[in-house]
């Protein structure tokens, strides 16, 4: 996997609180970005299960970002903002 693919995902999941499908799950999840965009964060909970997907991401000023999930791996992290569906 690499980063840019990662990011363009991320970068298309909008601010604030939205709906959507991964794995065939609904899940309810909150993104915030900073103004400046150097530190941005996902929490998400399925909405009617246990499992929640949770992390910070920053980009350092050499373009490069540091990905950091919170108590989960980081397979599970990159395979939730690939495949999650937002509800359109």
């Amino acid at each position: 996997m690499e980063h840019a693919e990662f990011d363009a995902a991320f970068d298309k999941l909008a601010e604030g609180y939205s709906e959507g499908v991964y794995e065939g799950r609904r899940f309810g999840l909150i993104v915030r970005r900073s103004e400046d965009g150097r530190r941005n964060s996902l929490f998400a909970r399925e909405l009617a299960g246990t499992d929640i997907v949770s992390f910070n991401v920053y980009r350092v000023t050499s373009g490069k970002i540091s990905l950091k999930p919170c108590e989960m791996s980081a397979d599970k992290v990159v395979a939730f903002v690939l495949d999650f569906r937002p509800d359109s």
